[in-house]
């Protein structure tokens, strides 16, 4: 009896401890798949290999301890579906089941070591490789082209079959001698923005997502989301690089050197965004095969690589019609063609609405003499873009380029004279045209050589009608450059590379005012002629980690006989596994800038023209930067945190655009800027957060005007940014907050405005506008049209609040009385785009 009830206990006991044991299993908590795999690599000492979006979306209960590694890989198959195969060396290679991938290790062919980051693309797909070089992608079909690139390196562009496909074997890329940077931080705002090693920043639209307030890949609106960089007055033709003016910045589209920004006079960038691909932008620190921008370099590219497959887009918004082909030619040379065109000749859109009244705000087209009228105003804009690369042989490559941009705005001024009605026509227009061919020569896998030659082209023209007066006023500005040259890269080893070359540049500029009634004429045109020497040596470590680059470039100015010496640094370490320290320096020069003659000049649109320096009232402008920065990445968290000091001599005040007691003094200077540039950024899961901001002193000294110090035009002391973005499958989020100090300018005094008939100014530009304040926000979302077809949609709100935002006041005498004019900023302004690929 007492066996029996013994046995009971047991058997209730067993019962007790079975069922107490399923239901604890099934009240365990799921877990997400990455977090279970997590724990699987420590039990099992083995390395899952996978990428992220594969099991991203997986939530599931952990596998029981006392399973073995092939019962828990079927359990994880059955739970998810995918496949869990595997590998040599212990290593489980996790892909769906149900499409065919192609895997792989992306490492580099002289180190061995993995290549973080770097770019596989298929037809319709594409992913980046994993901390161990790791990728794994979708693929169509066994001729399906595959493209890896990562920059520093040559593209490999072939069909799969040409891979190894049974397994994910190594592929090794080849160090690129022509890329002398790597990415250092990627992700550095967003998707497609990264920083490099030697402390540029790029841009990778192919690999972009998206920026408040912009549903295109604007080249010129994009750069103005770092730290540092900022418009005064919201337009791509007036970019301020660390308290710079727009003309200090040297602006490169694949090499050659632009005279022109924008369509819209500025509110556009006039780059197509469909065949620009690449942005670099470098603040400091340039090498010494750039001259000119003494503020720094906006370099703009097109893609390199041949295209294997047509491939196209047409896109309308609220301002343009878009179209670009990408056309393989043969199995060695494929062509780009894209081409936009302003819609304003068949609709009236309220985006075009708010840019026409934005750029014509107290200027003659909006406003002239009382007994004149202003009608039929019209704004047009185009541009046409072509790049060629023909592949002449394994060694040998061709690369053509061409771009033509156009501005044109008409309206008529009328008025009753005599009892009878005259209308006449008063036009502006702006015109960019230019060429480039460069030719690539590997010599052998350790030496190249690079020629380039461009002609640019820019011509601005305006006719001024006075209907009252019947007087006909006519200005020109006209730049004409050629450029030729010649660059090569000698890799000693995997530690030491060479660059040397050869640069010539002839720059010519004319400047016509021409006047019917009284008849005066004015036609002035100059020429420099510039060669450039320069070298520089490239140290990386074998570690990667520690990267310095030194240079020496050496101008000669025919016509002044003048010697110029331009010292170049950069270096930077990666230290304590998440910290880097750069340091960063430069001399530079440039002959050209902009000057505004009178406020009125081109109809008061586009006020400033192009001049060449003449070593005497207008010097030739030098400039010295140093900079020092330190980053933290780790984790999704970026913090980025840059000193600099610049100083830039041979300034003139017509080129500061002075609207005061100084607006028509002739006198030359210098300014000095000194500032930090701060940003904070954090990716987590399908959100990207960041937070910018920059604090700046920057100020003038003219001898001949006052005898200290004032502030400069541009002088924002405070910059603050924050956004974030946000994907979610095929939608694509984006808002942010953009606020600066108010501008400086400079007040009458009060109760004493007036003093021999002139206003009399206080203390220059003691004073500032109002703060700065805009909201933006952005959406777009990609869907299929059908197999080979895809399309999104977008919109974009440009000051969501609708904030008057003030972005210059200046005061006039009229009739004996001070007239204050503010001019605003862009205010509410919607845009939409519908966008098809093919």
């Amino acid at each position: 009896m007492v066996i029996r009830k013994k046995k009971i206990i047991i058997f209730f006991s067993l019962l007790f401890f079975v069922l107490f044991s399923c239901y604890a299993q099934k009240t365990k908590k799921q877990e997400s798949l990455s977090l279970v795999i997590d724990v699987l690599q420590e039990r099992f000492d083995v390395q899952f290999n996978y990428a992220e979006d594969t099991i991203e979306d997986f939530v599931i209960m952990p596998p029981l301890e006392s399973l073995s590694l092939n019962e828990v890989l079927t359990y994880l198959e059955t739970k998810t579906g995918l496949s869990f195969s595997i590998m040599n060396d212990r290593i489980v290679l996790v892909k769906p089941k149900k499409n065919s991938t192609f895997c792989g290790y992306i490492k580099d062919k002289s180190s061995l070591q993995p290549l973080v980051a770097a770019t596989i693309q298929s037809t319709n797909h594409s992913t980046i490789t994993d901390d161990n070089g790791f990728f794994q992608i979708e693929i169509e079909n066994i001729n399906t082209p595959i493209t890896i690139r990562f920059l520093g390196y040559k593209t490999i562009t072939k069909p799969l079959h040409e891979f190894s496909i049974l397994k994910c074997d190594d592929i090794y890329l080849s160090s690129n001698i022509q890329s002398l940077a790597e990415v250092v931080i990627s992700n550095y705002i967003t998707s497609g923005i990264n920083k490099l090693s030697d402390g540029s920043y790029e841009i990778d639209f192919s690999n972009f997502d998206i920026l408040p307030g912009l549903i295109d890949d604007d080249v010129l609106q994009s750069v103005q989301a770092f730290p540092g960089i900022q418009s005064i007055n919201e337009t791509v033709s007036n970019i301020n690089i660390r308290g710079g003016t727009h003309d200090q910045n040297l602006m490169l589209w694949d090499g050659i050197k632009m005279y022109q920004s924008g369509h819209f006079f500025g509110l556009i960038s006039m780059y197509n965004p469909h065949i620009t691909q690449t942005v670099f932008l470098r603040k400091n620190g340039s090498d010494v095969s750039y001259t000119d921008g003494v503020s720094g370099t906006i370099a703009m590219q097109t893609e390199k690589a041949i295209n294997k497959e047509f491939n196209g887009l047409a896109e309308v918004n609220l301002t343009n019609i878009n179209g670009f082909v990408d056309v393989p030619i043969n199995e060695s040379s494929s062509i780009q063609i894209a081409a936009r065109k302003s819609i304003s000749d068949f609709v009236e859109t309220p985006t075009y609405t708010a840019f026409f009244d934005r750029i014509s705000q107290n200027t003659e087209v909006s406003s002239n003499a009382s007994t004149i009228t202003n009608s039929n105003e019209t704004f047009d804009f185009y541009d046409t873009s072509l790049r060629w690369v023909y592949k002449i042989s394994d060694t040998d490559e061709v690369r053509l380029n061409f771009i033509n941009v156009h501005n044109q705005l008409q309206f008529n001024e009328n008025a009753t004279i005599n009892n009878q009605f005259v209308s006449r026509e008063s036009q502006l227009s702006q015109n960019s045209i230019a060429g480039a061919l460069h030719y690539i020569r590997d010599w052998n896998q350790d030496f190249n050589t690079e020629l380039e030659i461009y002609e640019t082209d820019y011509k601005l023209k305006a006719v001024n009608v006075n209907v009252l007066e019947s007087q006909r006023y006519l200005q020109e500005n006209i730049v004409s450059e050629t450029s030729i040259k010649l660059k090569s890269n000698y890799k000693l080893n995997n530690t030491f590379k060479f660059l040397t070359g050869y640069h010539f540049v002839e720059t010519e500029v004319t400047n016509l005012d021409d006047v019917d009634i009284p008849r005066f004429k004015n036609l002035v045109s100059e020429v420099l002629r510039t060669h450039g020497i320069f070298s520089q040596i490239d140290y990386k470590s074998l570690n990667r980690r520690t990267s310095l680059n030194v240079g020496l470039r050496y101008n000669y100015i025919n016509k002044f006989k003048k010697s110029i010496w331009e010292p170049r640094l950069n270096f930077s370490h990666q230290f304590l596994d998440h910290f880097s320290l750069e340091v960063l320096g430069e001399y530079k020069h440039q002959n050209t800038s902009q000057v505004i003659n009178f406020q009125n000049d081109f109809l008061g649109i586009e006020k400033r023209r192009w001049q060449l320096s003449n070593n005497q009232n207008i010097p030739v402008i030098t400039s010295k930067q140093i900079s020092a920065g330190i980053n933290y990445n780790n984790n999704g968290w970026l913090v980025d945190i840059d000193w600099f000091y610049k100083v830039v001599k041979g300034v003139t005040t017509q080129s500061q655009g002075f609207q005061n007691q100084y607006e028509f003094v002739k006198s030359k200077g210098k300014y000095d800027v000194k500032g930090v540039d701060v940003l904070i950024s954090k990716q987590l899961k399908k959100f990207n957060t960041w937070l910018s901001y920059s604090l700046m002193n920057n100020r003038y000294f003219f001898n001949e005007l006052e005898a200290d110090y004032f502030p400069s035009n541009f002088d924002v002391t405070q910059t603050f940014t924050v956004g974030t973005a946000y994907k979610l499958n095929n939608l694509k989020l984006s808002a942010g907050l953009n606020w600066h100090s108010g501008k400086p300018t400079t007040l009458p005094i009060l109760g004493n405005e007036i003093i021999n008939n002139e206003v009399n100014f206080g203390a220059t530009n003691a004073s500032n506008l109002e703060d700065y304040m805009r909201i933006d926000f952005s959406a777009i979302y990609d869907f299929n049209l059908g197999p080979h077809t895809k399309a999104n949609i977008g919109v974009s709100i440009w000051n969501v609040l609708d904030n008057d935002n003030q972005i210059n006041k200046f005061y006039r005498l009229n009739n004996e009385l001070i007239v204050e004019t503010t001019q605003n900023s862009l205010g509410f302004t919607p845009n939409a785009v519908f966008r098809v690929y093919f």
